[in-house]
């Protein structure tokens, strides 16, 4: 059984309900025409319980804890995606290279197609923004610690992100839920890597107090 763990500093934070992005919200764009990028981080083990291990992903294999999910060109509201790109399509090696911070190549090829293209950049320059982003962000030890699952309040994910990435302010970070576990950490980025505030329909937090994270396995 999982405990339950309720720092004094944020005992009082009432939560309710997880927001979630609107699905009607992305559309097809004009590659290089967007406002912001969105850096988003899974945490792994939420994946691999929820889907990866069903489907036999050779990510749930290894010992990830915070992976790319993805660098996503966003508009204040709404998001471009399957845009036309004018450049070539990623190669396997470049692919492969990604999976150590993505989890497998797959994802990468599906990112770059589905995000990366709207980007307006090469497959290259993409994954080498991508990769800067991701390693641009300091990512709480703690978690990766963890001998057993725990139900935390989300807050707590956003505090310990804030904590160790001193100027990260609370508008330019939003924590994801899905199924009652922690599912990812977004960070709301300017196309030249700054930290800025998030869009309305990216803002809002998931506000359960005892969303579950399961440890690196």
């Amino acid at each position: 059984m999982p405990f339950r763990l309720f720092p004094a500093a944020l005992a009082l934070i009432a939560a309710t309900l997880c927001a979630a992005l609107p699905a009607a919200a992305q559309r097809r764009g004009e590659a290089g025409s967007f406002d912001y990028y969105v850096l988003s981080l899974s945490w792994s083990p939420t994946w691999c319980t929820l889907q990866g291990d069903a489907s036999d992903s050779s990510q749930c294999d290894g010992t990830h804890a915070w992976v790319l999910h993805g660098l996503w060109p966003q508009f204040e509201r709404g998001w471009p995606q399957d845009c036309h790109s004018s450049f070539a399509a990623p190669s396997r090696a470049q692919t492969a290279a990604m999976a150590d911070i993505m989890g497998t190549s797959g994802l990468a090829w599906y990112q770059w197609n589905k995000h990366g293209a709207c980007a307006g950049l090469s497959a290259r320059a993409y994954y080498d923004l991508a990769r800067r982003a991701y390693e641009s962000i300091e990512k709480p030890s703690a978690f990766a610690r963890l001998q057993r699952p725990v139900e935390i309040p989300a807050s707590l994910v956003e505090e310990a992100f804030m904590q160790q990435n001193p100027g990260l302010l609370r508008d330019q970070i939003t924590i994801t839920c899905q199924s009652g576990h922690i599912q990812e950490v977004r960070i709301c980025l300017t196309k030249d890597l700054e930290p800025r505030r998030c869009g309305a329909d990216v803002i809002r937090d998931c506000t359960l107090d005892d969303a579950r994270m399961n440890p690196v396995r």
